[in-house]
């Protein structure tokens, strides 16, 4: 049972009054009272404190970009289709590797965390290293994550049909680093090494004739190049410029690899200021697999960056090629929407494309500045399943 500090006190000086004197009884009270009210208003003072406290650092989280390390954390409840409600950490950091040089690219590292309704257990970090003179650049991910999670099979076809939807937990880990020497002016070159492990557990009987008899534990070795030309003004959130990456990887026998294939990925984005306070950005991605990748390796529709909304992986094949045109307007103060439309195809072989099987998603999105220019997003897409939330930190590409 709780007691009131005030009736503590009171107690406390009733206590204290020797035999005799109940005369002082009245002027003890009269100070328990004011005592107890002086606690009462300085454990307001310290919720109103802590309450100013809360809303000085999400308004005013953007006044401090000159720090050496600029470092905030936002926690956010998110919805999707694939995961179910969450809540999420996000904590990103900008830095400088030459805070003499104004002309150097900030340097970004993001981690993040997530647990939601849906048994969806994540935690990971990102990040992009630009070394003085930006002579070098270091991109890197490191993320985990489990949920219980649906297959519906390789191939668009299988992919559209509802009674393919097949349960099971899904626990991945994915490791990548990319080391990049500046060969020209935007233009960089390097190697890249990807470790993926990715299990599927508790698979829904029904559906196991879905997997094609293969493996449900997958390591994956990866090594390869990139080749990037970035002439954007700030890579998480761009007004202006353009983005090019080539990246050639294998997945070879020599390596450990039970499925042995290699796989192209491109991606072409560009940024333009149309008027005050609105940008179009646009991107197509494609990524193409030679050889036998792992069901788990294939090029897959869906994610918090492109095809917003789908169910990641419902569509899945050995190739995927999307489009997606994005508008970004500034509102008012640190607030923004965004209106975007897209399309994708995933297919096994170049002769099997069908305007058909075009993959549709359009949608939008609300934007808040956290911090400048690092923009937290609430994006609802639309797809030819239906349409979900996804709230995430930066902008889609």
């Amino acid at each position: 049972m709780k007691l009131n500090k005030t009736y503590l006190l009171v107690f406390f000086a009733f206590m204290s009054v020797p035999v005799g004197s109940l005369g002082q009884v009245t002027d003890t009270l009269t100070v328990a009272t004011a005592v107890g009210d002086t606690l009462v208003e300085q454990t307001d003072a310290r919720k109103r404190s802590v309450l100013r406290r809360v809303a000085d650092y999400f308004f005013n989280a953007d006044r401090h970009a000159g720090k050496k390390f600029d470092f905030g954390v936002l926690p956010g409840p998110h919805y999707s289709s694939t995961v179910g409600l969450g809540l999420g950490v996000v904590a990103t950091g900008l830095y400088s590797l030459d805070r003499a040089d104004t002309l150097l690219p900030k340097s970004n590292v993001t981690l993040y965390g997530d647990i939601t309704t849906k048994g969806f257990l994540m935690m990971g970090v990102k990040g992009n290293n630009i070394f003085r003179h930006d002579r070098y650049r270091l991109d890197y991910r490191l993320y985990m994550y489990t949920f219980p999670t649906k297959f519906w099979g390789i191939g668009f076809e299988n992919g559209k049909k509802d009674d393919n939807e097949t349960d099971y937990r899904r626990i991945k880990l994915d490791a990548m680093a990319r080391f990049m020497f500046r060969v020209a002016s935007n233009t960089y070159l390097g190697p890249v090494i990807n470790y993926q492990y990715v299990q599927a557990r508790d698979v829904e009987e029904k559906g196991k004739h879905l997997f094609r008899g293969e493996d449900l534990r997958i390591h994956a070795q990866t090594i390869g190049f990139n080749l990037t030309y970035d002439s954007r003004d700030f890579m998480l959130n761009a007004y202006r410029g353009w983005f090019l990456q080539l990246e050639q990887t294998f997945t070879p026998r020599f390596l450990g690899n039970d499925y042995c294939f290699s796989t192209t990925d491109l991606t072409v984005s560009t940024y333009r200021k149309l008027w005050r306070g609105g940008v179009l950005a646009g991107e197509w991605h494609s990524r193409f697999n030679y050889g036998n990748p792992a069901w788990c390796l294939m090029s897959e529709a869906g994610s918090n960056s492109r095809m917003r909304g789908y169910y990641e992986g419902r569509y899945r094949d050995k190739n995927i090629m999307e489009l997606q045109v994005e508008l970004r307007q500034h509102v008012w103060k640190r607030n923004g929407i965004a209106v975007w439309a897209g399309a994708a195809q995933v297919f096994p072989e170049f002769e099997t494309l069908r305007w058909q099987r075009t993959l549709p998603n359009f949608g939008i999105g609300y934007r808040w500045e956290f911090k400048k220019r690092i923009n937290v997003r609430l994006d609802y897409g639309f797809t030819r399943d239906g349409g979900s939330f996804l709230f995430n930190i930066n902008e889609a590409f």
